[in-house]
């Protein structure tokens, strides 16, 4: 357990360095000032980050990934569809509406829609479409057609809300989707998705691993968006106190809501499997503790991230987005795409996906690939936002064509691919980029265009976050079927040019 977890905080140690040292680097010039305070207490919030990741990312593959393909494999092996659906149903309700990062969102819009309907119309909205999932693993269909048909309702329901004066919900809408995959429900929805497929077998097994995530993030949107056609009223956003000053006053309030926030999850997650134990699964003693000692590990690493991504990282992400975008704009935009480049990479739920893609793929997408397309496609996203920030224009002038383009690529590239991009869209979008890209973005949008338009314009970048990875990780399985038909074809030129005497006859 001494070297599994060193291991894992080396891996945590490579994934944070690059974020700070990119904010401590821009604090030695002039295009920001940060106290001394600031600096020490972001630098000692990294070391916590570190100590976090590690934790979790252990966590995660002593228990939540077990848990999730357990549950999977024991449920399908039982043969029984109905309780196999009724149990991804609640399940899919229960962890979402557990979610922390939900419930951050939540009170950012409860002047218009309170907090405990906005989180049960998501926890509708996941549970939904993980049974949906289910279904297309049990059923083997093709993923790429459900996106398309949801993903034309989801723009329909988008242009409704605008014909009725309703498009600030949009960012909202969007964002939601973004948010309900954090790192309590991807290691455990994707197991499950994985237990199911290879119990089932089949030469598509290792397509029908992914794609839950896809769909789980695409159930929020619709959901908010239905519910966003009757609520009355103007969203009003009031911008939060960022100062390190009151973070750190009130880090005794902070530290107990974040214990109880990811206890609730755990807890609610465990009870669940508990129950599947007594009546399903029936799994050793062993296996048993295994799996509670990981979730207590999972426990103290969620807890050390979030309290640490508050104190540190919160403040001085918008700080840098507000002073950053008080100078030249290419600066601030090129920061961004930048900082978004690095950030990926201390996501816990990224390096989950990561494993699974590598070892479902046999290698044949690895991790480091992974990570290159998740980076380019992060940092992409993030420029284009504070491109959106700065110049004032609609969410949907990005969404519509980047989706289209999505939703094309899924065409032209092996399935497998398809199921890989959707799920990261939804794994990238992570604690780390609401609790410091969000920050980041709020700052720049209060700077340079009033705190009126936070709500419509900083709002939506966790939403662009989880769409440009559909892009390029796609983009990665097209150039490997143009690579791999630029071979044959060079092997059929080949075999065509040779002449008798290189050719052998066989009698």
């Amino acid at each position: 357990m001494r070297t599994a977890l060193l291991s894992k905080l080396k891996e945590a140690l490579i994934s944070v360095l690059p974020v700070s040292a990119i904010v401590l680097l821009i604090a030695c010039t002039p295009l920001v000032s940060l106290s001394g305070k600031e600096l020490l207490v972001f630098s000692l919030s990294s070391l916590f980050l570190i100590l976090g990741i590690g934790l979790f990312n252990l966590g995660a593959d002593v228990a939540m990934t077990p848990m999730g393909q357990h549950v999977g494999e024991g449920l399908t092996k039982s043969r029984r569809v109905s309780v196999l659906l009724s149990v991804c149903f609640v399940m899919g309700v229960l962890i979402t509406v557990a979610e922390p990062d939900l419930s951050v969102l939540a009170g950012q819009v409860e002047a218009v829609i309170p907090p405990t309907r906005l989180i049960l119309t998501v926890g509708l909205g996941v549970g939904l479409f993980l049974l949906l999932a289910v279904v297309k693993i049990l059923l083997t269909r093709e993923l790429s057609s459900l996106l398309l048909f949801f993903y034309l309702l989801l723009f329909a329901l988008a242009t409704l809300l605008i014909d009725r004066g309703k498009g600030n919900f949009l960012p909202l809408s969007f964002d939601s989707g973004g948010v309900t995959t954090g790192p309590v429900t991807v290691p455990f929805i994707m197991a499950l998705g994985v237990g199911i497929a290879q119990t089932i077998g089949g030469k598509r097994a290792g397509e029908n691993s992914f794609g839950l995530i896809a769909l789980c993030s695409i159930g929020p949107v619709i959901a908010v968006l239905m519910l966003s056609l009757g609520a009355e009223g103007d969203l009003s956003y009031q911008l939060p106190d960022y100062s390190m000053d009151a973070n750190l006053a009130g880090f005794g309030h902070l530290l107990v809501d974040t214990m109880a926030e990811v206890a609730r999850s755990l807890l609610l997650l465990f009870v669940f499997f508990a129950v599947l134990q007594v009546t399903v699964l029936r799994l050793p003693r062993q296996k048993l503790l295994q799996i509670l000692v990981g979730i207590v590990q999972t426990f103290l690493g969620l807890v050390i991230f979030l309290s640490a991504v508050a104190v540190g990282f919160m403040p001085i992400g918008f700080k840098l987005g507000r002073e950053l975008a008080s100078g030249s704009s290419g600066v601030l935009i090129a920061f961004a795409f930048l900082v978004g480049m690095v950030v990926v990479l201390a996501e816990p739920a990224v390096h989950v996906l990561n494993k699974q893609v590598e070892d479902i793929t046999s290698g044949g997408v690895t991790r480091l690939q992974m990570m290159l397309a998740l980076s380019l496609g992060v940092g992409v996203s993030i420029a284009l936002s504070v491109l959106r920030i700065l110049r004032g224009f609609s969410l949907l002038y990005y969404l519509i064509p980047g989706y289209l383009l999505s939703l094309a690529l899924s065409f032209f590239v092996p399935p497998l691919y398809t199921a890989i991009a959707f799920d990261s869209g939804g794994v990238a979008s992570g604690p780390l980029t609401s609790s410091f890209i969000l920050p980041f973005a709020i700052g720049a949008c209060a700077s340079t265009q009033g705190e009126s338009e936070v709500l419509s314009l900083a709002f939506g970048i966790v939403a662009m976050v989880a769409m440009t990875p559909l892009i390029t990780i796609q983009a990665l399985g097209f150039k490997a079927v143009v690579a791999r038909l630029v071979r044959s074809n060079r092997a059929m030129k080949r075999i065509l040019s040779a002449d008798d005497a290189e050719i052998i006859y066989f009698e």
